[in-house]
């Protein structure tokens, strides 16, 4: 029963150019404050993360530029695609995330938005630091040479 709980974990929107362009140092999991619709479409499968980062903005972590579009069968009282979600943390965890950006130069950015195994929306948030250009070309070189290691070891095999 415990595997099937690991396993009920839903991904809905992942931003895969994070893991690219910063490096990432430490994650959080973190709550979103939603609205009815926004949950619906997220269960649709619907959102777009790689744009967006997080913020804070007077003692809170704020998503921006996240976008969640409207749902389908949603009447007048659908939200807007592209407004500001609070993120929910607990006041120690804000606390150091605020402190790595201001004192450390550190970027909060958005791995994933997910389902727990209770149908709660999370966002996995790291907290991370821009690749140079020849980092990101050093990357580059060592997972092409990881999948062509991946396929000799294959063809012999």
């Amino acid at each position: 029963m415990a595997q099937d709980k690991k396993s009920n974990n839903k991904t809905v929107a992942e931003n895969r150019k994070a893991r690219f362009s910063y490096e990432v140092l430490d994650t959080v999991e973190a709550g979103l404050v939603l609205t009815g619709t926004e949950v619906k479409s997220l269960r649709e499968g619907h959102a777009n993360i790689a744009e967006s980062y997080a913020s804070s903005e007077g003692g809170e972590i704020w998503l921006i530029n996240s976008h969640v579009p409207e749902y389908l069968q949603g009447n007048r009282f659908n939200h807007e695609p592209r407004r500001r979600r609070k993120l929910l943390l607990n006041k120690r965890e804000m606390a150091r995330l605020a402190q790595a950006v201001e004192r450390e130069g550190m970027t909060m950015v958005p791995l994933k938005i997910y389902f727990n195994e209770r149908g709660r929306a999370k966002l996995l948030l790291a907290i991370a630091r821009g690749k140079k250009l020849h980092d990101k070309r050093e990357t580059s070189k060592e997972r092409d040479w990881n999948r062509e290691k991946a396929r000799l070891l294959k063809e012999r095999g």
